[in-house]
């Protein structure tokens, strides 16, 4: 695996234990040019960085040592976990976006993903389980790495983790209502998996936004929002596998 260095400035100058290691945040870059992603990482008025950046042709850049914070992660929380940059590696995947015609990622870009993963998760014991998204620690500020992320190959490969359910049997599930209490069941089943609580945002309307990031991740064909029968299946599904 051929690393390249390319420092930015943007990172917390005091050094952490590699105990403190405990995730791996996936990041899409979500800027109209691979050139303009790198240049905001190094830009010291931007405020954010990253440990790694993998370009669209599968090179793997450094610009932060692991044993220092890089800023990428933001307002965040996962289980009992607060403002993950403390406590996680960030590597940001070239892809212009949602907001920039969002696109497949090429198999170099995840093949290189995938060896610097598993590199990582071997040097810093990382739990497979601990591999996460943006939108899975930033739920309502956060859309990456979407849903054409290959969450389903990845957990192939060990890196994050997938249901074990028959995916054409439980597609029959999907778009059927569930009651109230089963809907409850289902958010409360999210915040056992790790996605994080929100006060400061509607009740309602915080539901759908993190429905919608749990099926970015776990449900990505379609993305809406609303619960159904599928989405209840898979959380529960998932809640076995992490107990």
């Amino acid at each position: 695996m051929k690393i390249s260095f390319n420092f930015s400035p943007n990172f917390y100058p005091q050094k952490r234990k590699k105990s403190e290691i405990k995730f791996i945040v996936f990041h899409y870059t979500g800027m109209k040019s691979e050139k303009k992603a790198i240049d905001k990482l190094l830009d010291q008025n931007s405020k954010v960085s990253c440990h790694y950046l993998i370009k669209n042709n599968g090179d793997i850049i450094k610009m932060v040592p692991e044993t220092y914070q890089a800023w990428h992660a933001g307002i965040s929380s996962w289980k009992k976990f607060k403002s993950l940059n403390k406590n996680s590696i960030g590597i940001e995947i070239t892809n212009p976006g949602h907001e920039f015609k969002y696109k497949e990622f090429p198999n170099k870009q995840i093949s290189s993903l995938i060896k610097l993963t598993k590199y990582l998760v071997k040097k810093f014991k990382i739990n497979p389980k601990s591999i996460l998204g943006h939108s899975d620690i930033a739920p309502d500020r956060k859309l990456d790495p979407g849903e054409k992320f290959p969450w389903v190959f990845l957990s192939k490969n060990k890196i994050g983790i997938w249901h074990e359910l028959n995916q054409e049997k439980i597609k029959k599930e999907r778009g059927l209502n569930i009651s109230n209490p089963l809907k409850l069941k289902f958010i409360n089943n999210l915040f056992k998996i790790g996605y994080p609580r929100n006060s400061k945002i509607n009740k309602n309307k915080y539901n759908k936004i993190i429905t919608s990031a749990f099926q970015r991740r776990f449900r990505q064909e379609i993305v809406n929002g609303k619960i159904d029968k599928e989405c209840l299946l898979i959380s529960e599904n998932l809640i076995k596998k992490l107990n």
